[in-house]
């Protein structure tokens, strides 16, 4: 029987209302955009430049949520980088040696005295006095080897440990350096995506490109030189005991220790051991601040590890000065007053404002373990942008109106309703990748414009069932009825299989495979819902107004 209860209908209208919504933003993008950046610098504490005005340029009570435009719509940059990961055996040799000097002095009745001599920056040689203690100083030195910490280095140790007349010579395992380099390469990673998202870049595409290269595409981003800014700061925090303070940088520093200059105080320059006490990976947080006497300053917090180290360090060098270095500069060399066991500081110097929050965020979002070697960039400019969009717009409008036409006239009132719903299935289609925040791209318009097509394929099935149900003389009510019926089967069974193809292309796809299943599988959603509920119910409704005798599809 030709009819749809109250319930479904309100159900119905307020779905495709909700969809509408939520595709409103994306027809007023850059005043909402604008909108949506100054809300998230007022909540996080910025204020002037108009951020209040900009606020208030999209009701706060609509939804604001648009749809992300990737880099090639939007335009912006393209990098290419190789993780240097040898960098990391050098600072695996430089923290290895306290642990080594501390060892061997138990046991310098034994050895005779220790002397750290250089050597490759992958190795740590160590020089004893009384040779033929030789190879008991290396079963030592040889218990400090820790097991491999991966599946393939299950079982090796992490260090090999051999002699060579009166040294001894410590070296990662091959193992380890494979293990070294899968860790090395995933940290940059991930610190690199931290430093992007803290900046509020939509939609950014980072990945893992071969053994140790990442692949970073930023939309939005004005040059790929403000993107290596972003990515290439270092913001190295560190905890040096301090050896002597001086005028020079070429004095000699001695093996294992280095000189650095003073961030302050034009030509002081620091003498510090090169084994740090506390690193910047062992701190959770940083923060802007001001210090007692009201001048900008970032205070920090240690994890527990870090916090047990700072506090052992400072309860047992009470009187002696230590050194806060930042990217290879002294910050601030205090001397320790007393015990410090909470685990947290400030950082004090001079420092604005926005020097304080920039440094904040970056040691928030953690050290590069390793330098990044960019390869290759690229700046994608807003012109290729909005000609991409402007010719996904034209084929978008040619495709609808054809369609649009075909179905009107192949129709009649029948295909205007069929137009109209897919008018709204367009609507929708925006409203839920608005609603997931989904990235569009060119394939993604390709879907949109492959679903325009495919929408009305439902109708067709109806319309033509319809027909056939008039050929047999059913009234008009009764045919309608039957062919929403009759074709419901092939609806779901053409639609399903084309969702599964988008299903498998998302999950084995990537970039933009993924961007235009997404668009495909969304589009396949709605059109369903609008050829079976919103174009039955426009029918349905328009019927028991004009109660027609007779009908034409």
């Amino acid at each position: 029987m030709l009819q749809i209860d109250g319930w479904k209908r309100v159900l119905i209208l307020l779905t495709c209302v909700v969809g509408l919504l939520l595709a409103l933003p994306n027809a007023f993008y850059p005043r909402v955009e604008a909108h949506n950046d100054a809300v998230a610098d007022l909540e996080a504490g910025m204020s002037g430049n108009g951020l209040e005005e900009l606020a208030a340029g999209w009701p706060n009570w609509m939804p604001s949520s648009l749809v992300n435009l990737g880099l090639d719509l939007r335009g912006g940059a393209h990098l290419l980088a190789e993780v240097q990961v040898a960098d990391v055996y050098k600072a695996r040799m430089t923290a290895t040696w306290p642990e080594v000097r501390d060892l061997l002095r138990e046991e310098r009745a034994t050895i005779g005295t220790i002397r750290l001599q250089p050597g490759p920056d992958d190795e740590l040689r160590v020089k004893i006095s009384k040779p033929e203690a030789i190879q008991e100083a290396a079963s030592i030195v040889r218990g400090l080897a820790r097991p491999v910490v991966s599946l393939t280095g299950a079982g090796a140790a992490d260090i090999q440990v051999s002699t060579q007349g009166d040294t001894i010579v410590v070296r990662l395992s091959e193992a380890e350096r494979l293990a070294t380099d899968q860790r090395t390469v995933q940290q940059a990673l991930e610190i690199v995506r931290r430093r992007i998202d803290e900046v509020g870049t939509r939609e950014p595409t980072i990945q893992r490109q071969g053994t140790d290269r990442i692949l970073i595409q930023v939309p939005g981003i004005g040059s790929a030189s403000e993107l290596k800014d972003i990515i290439g700061t270092t913001a190295q925090l560190t905890f040096h005991p301090v050896l002597g303070r001086g005028g020079s940088a070429d004095g000699s520093a001695g093996v294992g220790n280095q000189i650095l200059p003073s961030l302050d105080e034009e030509g002081v320059f620091y003498t510090v051991e090169s084994a740090p006490v506390v690193t910047g990976e062992e701190l959770v947080d940083a923060q802007p601040t001001f210090d007692q006497n009201g001048r900008p300053a970032v205070n920090f917090r240690f994890n527990p590890t870090g916090a047990r180290k700072f506090g052992d360090y400072t309860a047992e060098n009470i009187g002696s000065p230590f050194a806060i270095v930042l990217d290879g500069e002294v910050v601030s060399a205090p001397t320790i007053q007393s015990h410090i066991p909470g685990g947290s500081g400030i950082i004090t110097g001079r420092f604005s404002v926005e020097e304080t929050t920039k440094l904040a965020v970056l040691l928030r979002a953690g050290a590069l373990p390793a330098e990044l070697t960019f390869l290759e960039e690229r700046t994608i400019g807003p012109e290729l942008g909005q000609d991409s969009i402007e010719a996904g717009r034209i084929a978008c409008i040619v495709a609808f109106l054809g369609v649009l036409v075909f179905m009107f006239l192949s129709y009649g009132t029948f295909g205007l309703f069929a137009n109209i719903a897919l008018i709204i299935n367009v609507g929708m289609i925006f409203g839920l990748l608005s609603l997931i925040g989904a990235t569009l791209t060119l394939p993604g318009i390709a879907g949109i414009v492959l679903t325009i097509g495919m929408a009305v394929d439902a109708n067709v099935l109806v319309f033509e069932r319809i027909r056939e149900e008039l050929k047999t003389s059913k009234g008009p009510a009764r045919a309608i009825d039957l062919g929403y019926e009759k074709a419901l089967s092939a609806i779901l069974d053409a639609n399903i299989t084309t969702f599964i193809t988008a299903v498998i292309l998302f999950a084995v796809g990537s970039g933009p495979v993924r961007g235009f299943a997404i668009t495909l599988g969304l589009g396949i959603m709605t059109s369903v819902f609008t050829a079976i509920f919103v174009t039955r119910l426009m029918v349905v409704i328009w019927f028991e107004r004009r109660r027609p005798k007779t009908i034409e599809v």
